[in-house]
């Protein structure tokens, strides 16, 4: 009989496929008998079928059998076996086979097997789906979860009561999101399980999006010394990546943890666990604390206390019909049955058939025990509503069941709906997957009261985490991170790594720059400057140059006292305005001449006055005017006593154009150029205020401002000056051509040594002005340096010209009378003679009076 497994009758038979004995020995197909995975099991389903037979509601008047089969945990074995649930489908050829008495032989026809119970493991279950599918015969797994059954195009009549890895996948991809984790490892055995299930993981957190695999590592079929350590390392050269995803047999779990402990990173990993290591003990004895804080997951699982009730009480009596219930007894109870054709091995007791499981041996009810009674009860289920539809109200199988049409049947399994043996709903999704159900577990190890794995969730079809009751290495209870790169600081922005979604590295928006979104940094609009930190820009502080600043403080001294000295010149020149020394001065061009002088100090004013329309209008107007006034006085005076001395040379007739108003006319003809050139300047381009944001813009945009100016370029300054240095020029150069005339004419050699200092200033000032165009305190020190030359310039006119003047008109009042008159003549005399006759002339006249004897009478 062993050939023929175990046989039930019934009017329907549903095959079974367990794994009653391991795998042998080379060349052996089976070994040692498998107590819970295959006794329990297959008494399990023994056990449903009774209850299912016993059942009034469920198929009344039909009695289900059996035809269960051994694979010894091989696929090669189970595939010769099942040939035999086919063996009734296969047509004989009997047509050269006949009876002595002619008659056609009555060849007993096995019964057909409608469907299979079965088989554990997966590599199993994929060979005899194979042929099971060619025969159209419906099986139902309780056991085998590899993912790739889910494929219905080549799996098609395969079904199971328990959820496929790739559910347990997405529970973990689920639990990693939900720790708000994004970059984790993976490690799986090699084979089936592990692979299979990694696959998935990485499969379904690519498609999640928002997580990224560090390493993806492979544990051998046959690891050699030193394999662990080396996978710790390289875990390692990921260090960041502290979660690791582990589908791994026992053992690989256990000497995993064992080389964490030893590479002293205990507390560095935080490991999630497959089913294979579920709540089990075995994996991390002695290295609990490398497993502190490890979540794994197992799927929700009952323990069917009518089964308890059931196997306990099995006997060799009452359990005749499990024809491997004596090996299981033997090895159950280490006991020896005389059995024909088995020799009598010494040593071991006799078994008195006296023994009961549970109270002589060691007895916990298998974990896969409830799917294997809800497989059976599924079956039944669909060959009910099978029955209702296409016999109705016919007591036992009618024609239309006989045969039973396997891929109706497939349809009728695949819409079951009914409450299973824990109490937990069974039923099939299109790829005849059962739900997924699973109970989520952390070991704990610190201030809990007993250590262990204790239930921090569960996951159907969604998660529900219960993250209050999680705690981690050395009692934590706060989240570990295990990410690749860290949130930016704000005003940084993202640089992806190439390739690794999860990495990046975070640069600074450095200069003018604001964050525009997360990976991009922009340039702030030219009026604004960024916020401190970064994630937007706020407008550029407006400033001018204010009273009390000392880039103001100064001009405005200086040119104050200008004013008062101008002032003061001015009304002595009106008290005094019939003596001889103003008479001779030229009164009139003096009187230009000091204006232009007073509208120079007065320039400073304007230039540090808060810029507005007006006050850029008249900047334009007085900045030149002021120079040009005087420099146009001075020039004409010194050209009339150089054109004097020239004319005397050559003959006795006065030059032409030497009376005050004459000079006055030039002096006037000479300003109208300036005030013309300002005038069409005025209407090219109207004046107007800018606020210049590019001056003060340091690198350090917190000092950046904008300044508020008038809109002359430093360029238009120096035109609009240029033409009073040209004057200025023009007038040194009749300085110098004149500076040999007698010292009786003195208005031409203090005319001289300002024009001299003058020069010297403004050679001075246009480096300065220029060198500092780069400096942020541009503006200012330009300002600064431009009025306190304008100044100078006019205080030097001021000092050589009048104010010994004004020392003789207040101080030497005796020296201000009228001296004898001197004719031209003798003037021009004077000069040709020249050089000792000045020498023997002491007598300090001014030389004007000389020249013109008509402005005495």
């Amino acid at each position: 009989g062993r050939g023929s497994g175990l046989v039930l009758s019934g009017d329907i038979t549903l095959g079974g496929l367990f794994p009653v004995h391991s795998r042998g020995p080379a060349g052996v197909p089976c070994g040692e008998v498998k107590r819970e995975k295959g006794i329990h099991r297959l008494e399990a389903m023994l056990y449903a079928l009774d209850q299912i037979n016993s059942d009034p509601d469920l198929l009344p008047n039909i009695t289900l059998g059996a035809r269960i089969l051994d694979t010894c945990s091989r696929d090669t074995y189970a595939l010769e076996q099942s040939l035999t649930f086919v063996q009734a489908l296969i047509q004989r050829d009997t047509s050269d086979v006949r009876c002595s008495n002619g008659e056609p032989p009555i060849i007993p026809k096995p019964e057909r097997v409608v469907g299979v119970i079965g088989a554990s493991g997966s590599s199993v279950s994929i060979m005899v789906a194979n042929v099971l599918r060619l025969f159209a015969i419906p099986q139902i797994s309780y056991a085998s979860t590899a993912p790739e059954l889910s494929d219905n195009s080549r799996y098609e009549f395969f079904s199971r009561v328990v959820p496929p890895d790739s559910y347990q996948a997405q529970a973990m991809v689920d639990i990693v999101k939900a720790m708000g984790w994004n970059y984790v490892s993976t490690l799986a055995s090699e084979g089936n399980y592990g692979e299979s299930g990694v696959d998935a993981f990485l499969q379904i957190s690519r498609e999640a999006g928002g997580l990224c695999i560090a390493q993806s590592i492979k544990i051998p079929r046959e690891p050699r010394p030193g394999e662990f350590e080396k996978i710790i390392k390289r875990l390692m050269e990921t260090s960041n990546a502290r979660g690791v995803i582990i589908f791994a047999n026992e053992d690989d779990i256990k000497r995993v943890l064992q080389a964490a402990k030893k590479a002293n990173l205990t507390g560095h990993f935080l490991f999630v666990g497959s089913d294979s290591w579920g709540a089990k003990n075995s994996p991390i004895q002695d290295q609990e604390d490398v497993a502190e804080g490890a979540v794994t997951i197992l799927p929700k699982r009952a323990s069917i206390d009518g089964f308890d009730q059931y196997f306990t009480s099995r006997s060799l009596e009452n359990n005749r019909r499990n024809i491997w219930f004596a090996e299981f007894w033997e090895d159950d109870f280490k006991c020896k049955l005389t059995r024909p054709g088995i020799k009598y091995e010494p040593g071991r007791r006799k078994c008195t058939g006296e023994e009961r499981i549970s109270r002589d041996s060691q007895y916990e009810q298998e974990g896969k025990v409830q799917f294997v009674i809800d497989a059976v009860y599924a079956m039944a289920h669909a060959l009910h509503s099978m029955h209702l539809d296409l016999c109705p109200g016919s007591m036992g199988v009618c024609e239309k069941m006989d045969p039973v049409e396997g891929r109706m049947l497939l349809q009728y399994i695949r819409s079951v709906n009914f409450n299973g043996s824990a109490g937990t709903g069974v039923m099939f999704n299109e790829n005849g997957d059962a739900p997924g159900r699973y109970d989520i577990f952390q070991y704990q190890l610190s201030n809990v009261s007993n250590p262990g794995y204790k239930v921090i969730g569960q996951w159907t079809n969604h998660l529900r985490l219960n993250s209050e009751e999680m705690q981690w290495s050395g009692g934590d209870r706060k989240i570990p991170e295990s990410v690749c790169s860290f949130p930016c600081e704000p005003g940084e922005r993202k640089k992806m790594v190439k390739g690794v979604p999860c990495c990046w590295h975070c640069e600074l928006c450095d200069g003018y720059q604001y964050l525009l979104d997360e990976f991009t940094c922009d340039m702030c609009p030219f009026d604004m400057r960024p916020l401190k930190n970064r994630t937007g820009c706020r407008t550029t502080p407006i400033i001018k140059l204010e009273w009390s600043s000392p880039w103001a403080v100064i001009p405005v001294f200086l040119a104050i006292l200008g004013i008062l000295a101008t002032t003061g010149v001015i009304a002595t020149f009106i008290r005094f305005n019939d003596t001889p020394i103003v008479r001779a001065s030229g009164r009139e061009l003096s009187y230009v001449l000091l204006t232009g002088i007073f509208l120079i100090y007065f320039i400073t004013f304007l230039m540090i006055a808060e810029p507005s329309v007006a006050v850029c209008a008249f900047r334009r107007l007085l900045l030149g005017l002021g120079m040009c006034i005087s420099y146009a006085a001075m020039l004409t005076k010194t050209n009339r006593i150089y054109r004097i001395f020239e004319q005397g040379k050559k003959s006795v007739t006065p030059p032409k154009f030497i009376s005050p108003t004459s000079q006055l006319i030039i002096t006037f003809i000479l300003i109208s150029v300036q005030l013309l050139g300002v005038f069409i300047w005025f209407g090219v381009m109207p004046p107007h205020t800018i606020i210049d944001y590019e001056e003060q813009k340091p690198p350090n945009p917190e000092f950046a401002r904008g300044v508020l100016k008038c809109d002359m370029s430093d360029l238009s300054l120096i035109l609009c000056l240029s033409y009073s240095i040209v004057l200025m020029i023009t007038c040194t150069v009749y300085a110098i051509k004149s500076r040999g005339v007698p010292e009786t004419f003195n208005e031409a050699k203090p005319i001289g040594f300002t024009m001299y200092t003058t020069c010297i200033i403004w050679l001075a000032f246009v480096p300065i002005f220029f060198g500092t165009a780069q400096s942020t305190e541009k503006m200012f020190i330009q300002t600064t340096t431009l009025t306190v030359s304008m100044s100078l310039s006019a205080t030097v006119s001021l000092g050589m010209l009048y104010i010994p003047k004004v020392y003789v008109i207040i101080f030497h009042p005796e020296q201000n009378v009228q001296k004898r008159k001197r004719s031209f003549k003798a003037v021009v005399q004077a000069a040709t003679v020249s050089t000792h006759l000045s020498q023997k002339s002491n007598d300090k006249q001014n030389g004007e009076s000389k020249i013109e004897p008509d402005r005495s009478q």
